[in-house]
C-alpha cells in the first residue's frame, strides 16, 4: 500500500533567495516523520518541493522507486501524495460532502466513494456533511481537510502544522487519526510542526531545521534532549 518517500540533498531557491540548503530526508512507510523548527527556517518550503508546488534547485525527491524530477502537483497527488497545507484551504462555499469529493479529480471511476473509515476517524464530518466548509469552526475544517486528502487514496500523506489554531480536543483527534493510519494502514506520514508535545506523543522519527538547514535528525525521544531544544526557542 505504501511508499517511502526520500528527499537527498535539496536545495531551493525563490529568485536570488536561497530558502533551503541540502536538505535531507527520508520517510518510511509505517512510520510519522515529523519535521520542526521555528517559523521562516524552510519547512514549509520543504513540504512544497515535495508537492511539485516549487521545483528544487539541486538534489533528487524519490517517491517509491520513482524520482520525481519536475512533475506536476497534479501528477503527484495521482502518483499517491496526499497534501493537507497550512491554513486548511478548504473550499468555503462547497458543503462538506462537496468538499471531499474533490478529492476524487485523480481517482478512476470505480474509486469515486468515500472510504468509510474517514467518517470512523471524524464523525463530525459525517453529521455535517451538507453543512457549507466555510461555516466549520477551524478544526472541523481540519478535519475536513485531512479528510479530503484521504480521498485521494495517498500512500504519503504530507501535512503542514495540522494542530495550528485547533483547540485541544481536536488536536486529540487529529493524533489519534494520524496514528491509526500509521499503524492500521501502513501510510507514510510526514508532518511538518511547532507543537512540540504533539510531535513527541505520535512521531518516530523526527528532523529539526534552522535557516533552510537541517541541524538534527533522529528519533522523537531526542525533543527531550536540551541540545535539540535549542534550535526550537524562539
Amino acid at each position: 500500500m505504501s511508499a517511502a518517500l526520500s528527499i537527498d540533498n535539496i536545495d531551493l531557491h525563490y529568485g536570488a533567495a536561497q530558502a533551503l540548503k541540502g536538505i535531507s530526508i527520508t520517510c518510511e512507510p509505517g512510520r510519522i516523520t515529523a519535521v520542526l523548527g521555528r517559523n521562516g527556517v524552510g519547512k514549509s518550503s520543504t513540504l512544497r518541493a515535495i508537492t511539485g508546488i516549487n521545483h528544487v534547485s539541486a538534489g533528487a525527491i524519490t517517491f517509491g522507486a520513482e524520482v520525481l524530477k519536475k512533475s506536476p502537483p497534479y501528477k503527484r497527488a495521482r502518483m499517491g501524495i496526499g497534501y493537507v497545507p497550512q491554513g486548511r484551504e478548504v473550499f468555503p462555499l462547497l458543503t462538506v460532502k462537496e468538499n471531499l469529493e474533490t478529492g476524487y479529480a485523480g481517482l478512476a471511476r470505480a474509486e469515486r466513494n468515500i472510504p468509510a473509515y474517514i467518517f470512523e476517524l471524524f464523525p463530525v464530518l459525517k453529521s455535517m456533511l451538507n453543512r457549507r466548509g466555510g461555516d466549520l469552526s477551524g478544526g472541523q475544517q481540519q478535519q475536513l481537510a485531512i479528510g479530503r486528502a484521504l480521498v485521494t487514496r495517498p500512500k504519503v500523506l504530507v501535512l503542514d502544522e495540522p494542530t495550528e489554531g485547533i483547540q485541544p480536543s481536536i488536536i486529540k483527534d487529529i493524533g489519534r487519526a494520524l496514528q491509526f493510519l500509521r499503524d492500521e494502514k501502513g501510510m507514510t506520514i510526514l508532518l511538518v510542526e511547532q507543537f512540540l508535545d504533539f510531535c513527541r506523543e505520535i512521531a518516530d522519527d523526527i528532523y529539526v531545521m534552522d535557516r533552510g538547514e537541517i541541524m538534527h535528525s533522529g528519533p522523537a525521544s531526542d525533543l527531550d534532549n536540551p541540545d535539540v531544544r535549542r534550535h526550537l526557542m524562539v
